[in-house]
């Protein structure tokens, strides 16, 4: 069974309550709401368009909300740009790693279906942007700003979805060109059956991935706990 979407309400909450120096606690709040999100449904870019357009609005609107001193809009939305862009990078990634299967067993890059699910790795990064412009030409008023420069920040800096999407594609013509090489030969109808399942394959390597990283998170976290004791006392 698919896991649900994100609580687009706490995510708001979380906005618009957040103080000037919460920049990494919102960032890290984006980020999870939307890796969650993602790995709830099947990973196409109609699914990805879908998620970022409920994340951006929850944290538009908790933005809004937001009426504690010091609190600069701008910042606040660009760290939710920086947790969809590693929520985005890890979704790639888990493109990467289920096209990899493919590769190694000797699917060309150049099959039909394989060309598409490249294309979906290839084009992140614009949905990534264009999901940003619009959250940006749909707010009212005084969002649209912060918006319309966070956006501008990223296109500049550039984002880790777009390099990550780079590299991979790299990595996969490198594969696909030793398994050549190798004279691997995976039976084509088999690799095509299976690549029908792709989207929900991608899903739940990116479930996966997820997995593995959360011990390793909460393993931090408990050592950072004892710290934070020491300074409250």
């Amino acid at each position: 069974m698919l896991q649900p979407g994100f609580d687009a309400q706490a995510l708001t909450q979380k906005f618009a309550q957040a103080t000037a120096k919460q920049g990494e606690s919102l960032r890290q709040a984006v980020f999870d709401a939307t890796l969650k999100a993602l790995q709830g449904r099947e990973l196409t870019l109609a699914n990805v368009r879908k998620v970022l357009k409920k994340v951006t609005e929850a944290a538009s609107a908790g933005t809004a909300q937001n009426a504690l001193p010091g609190v600069d809009a701008e910042a606040m939305l660009g760290k939710a740009t920086a947790g969809i862009d590693g929520a985005l990078l890890q979704a790639v990634q888990a493109h990467r790693k289920a096209l990899q299967q493919f590769v190694d067993q000797g699917m060309g890059l150049q099959d039909e279906r394989m060309q598409g699910a490249l294309e979906n790795i290839e084009k992140m990064e614009d949905v990534f942007f264009k999901a940003l412009g619009t959250a940006a030409k749909s707010m009212d008023g005084a969002m649209q700003g912060p918006w319309s420069q966070a956006l501008a920040a990223l296109k500049l800096k550039g984002s880790d979805t777009g390099a990550g999407a780079h590299a991979s594609l790299e990595q996969l013509a490198g594969r696909a060109q030793a398994a050549l090489q190798d004279n691997r030969s995976a039976s084509l109808k088999h690799m095509q059956t299976l690549m029908t399942g792709y989207a929900a394959m991608v899903s739940g390597v990116l479930v996966g991935m997820s997995d593995a990283f959360a011990p390793a998170a909460a393993e931090a976290e408990a050592k950072a706990a004892p710290a934070k004791s020491r300074k409250k006392v």
